[in-house]
């Protein structure tokens, strides 16, 4: 090897190590209508996880406020019985998930826990983690407008 195709080599090694991303090709052709897709934000506990449910049938109809089971769900809050969970960072979501850290107070305590909201085949599953988690998840029926 020539000292000059062992400098070309040196070079053109060089370049491949840039950081600099490469320019487009002009010779391709951008296809019509394409459009990157943009990352989605959310920041919020997906709509169709939001309502009301039921552990139990129960759990919908009472109205001597003795749902135990009952879990109301909006866009930032999961309120219980006797807790209310205040939305915190999202670490996973979709149309129909979500894995996120919650802050709860209920009977004059406050504790976080990471809980993962998911719906399937119509039945909101809910998996807690962190200390003093349940171990297995909770099946949740929507209740029925009234």
């Amino acid at each position: 090897m020539t000292r000059l195709s062992a400098a070309v080599l040196l070079c053109a090694l060089a370049a491949c190590s840039s950081e600099k991303a490469p320019a487009p090709d002009s010779s391709e052709a951008a296809t019509p209508g394409a459009t990157t897709p943009a990352a989605v934000q959310i920041d919020a506990i997906p709509e169709q996880l939001r309502g009301a449910w039921g552990l139990v049938p129960a759990d919908c109809t009472s109205t001597k406020g003795d749902a135990k089971g009952l879990l109301l769900i909006d866009a930032t809050t999961l309120k219980f019985y006797e807790s209310l969970g205040k939305l915190g960072a999202i670490t996973e979501a979709s149309d129909t998930r979500i894995r996120a850290s919650f802050d709860f107070t209920g009977e004059g305590m406050t504790w976080q826990r990471e809980e993962t909201l998911e719906l399937q085949d119509g039945t909101l599953i809910r998996r807690e983690a962190g200390q003093d988690a349940a171990p297995e998840p909770f099946k949740y029926t929507r209740c029925q407008a009234k």
